[in-house]
């Protein structure tokens, strides 16, 4: 995957640069230091994935953004100090969101997921295509609506995409918005926390948190903190913390003992 970087922080180019580097797949095709800069080499190299920092000088990585938006255009990760950012990064379908001082882990997974995203596009016209053959053939009866909707359609910039549940790792709040988590990118949706837990199955989809949702299957290890705390740790590298209401809950879905003992917190 080609990929070109973007900061107007030369030690936060190479720190990137360098974890890429150790990556397979991956060639670094380029940097830039601005926003001008940046839209002139994705013009001229046509990378893939950009890792592009939010605050520059000209233009700001929002604003590159949504100049290289649309069909054809490469993926974008966003690289900051400051998480004000992401609602407005995630709405214009950015591939991941990433904090610094960049994590290798977290870079491992933005790429991870920038590769996902490809092979989910490369899939969606074959994708369509069988579902309006499978549709033609069962006609306009069907079976029963089930208690809980199989997807969410998910206002996008040049439309809407329907996102199915079973892609759905985890969401978060961030104020008005609940962010989406699938395995290949992360989607927006103005709803509340209550509306999705009327929606989404507790036994797959379980609220863990007053902001916070993880699918069961994903979670990969339960860490007791101290201090009454617990964090989930997901099969993805994120820590979700777990409310104290909730942990009971939490206990009886995945099957661990609801008692306090260690034991139920491996």
């Amino acid at each position: 995957m080609r990929v070109l970087v973007v900061d107007d922080e030369p030690l936060a180019v190479d720190w990137v640069i360098q974890g890429l580097k150790a990556l397979a797949d991956v060639e670094v095709v380029g940097s830039a230091t601005d926003g001008d800069a940046a839209l002139a080499q994705c013009a001229a190299l046509a990378p893939d994935l950009v890792f592009l920092d939010i605050q520059m000088p000209g233009r700001t990585g929002l604003e590159v953004a949504r100049v290289l938006g649309g069909e054809g255009g490469p993926d974008v990760v966003f690289v900051t100090a400051f998480q004000d950012f992401a609602a407005e990064a995630f709405e214009l379908d950015a591939a991941d969101y990433l904090l610094k001082p960049v994590r290798h882990d977290r870079l491992v997974e933005a790429m991870n997921r920038a590769r996902r995203r490809r092979a989910v596009d490369r899939a969606h016209e074959r994708l369509a295509l069988l579902e309006a053959r499978l549709a033609a053939v069962e006609g306009d009866g069907g079976p029963a609506a089930e208690p809980y909707p199989a997807d969410f359609w998910i206002s996008h910039r040049t439309g809407r995409v329907r996102v199915p549940v079973a892609d759905i790792r985890r969401i978060e709040a961030d104020r008005d918005y609940a962010l989406i988590h699938t395995s290949a990118r992360t989607h927006i949706l103005r709803t509340t926390m209550r509306e999705l837990e009327r929606r989404l199955n507790p036994r797959q989809i379980l609220r863990v948190h007053r902001g916070a949702f993880v699918r069961l299957s994903c979670v990969a290890r339960v860490e007791r903190a101290g201090r009454g705390l617990t964090r989930l740790h997901m099969a993805d590298g994120a820590v979700v913390d777990v409310g104290a209401s909730y942990l009971a809950r939490v206990s009886a879905a995945l099957g661990l003992e609801a008692s306090g003992d260690d034991r139920a917190f491996p």
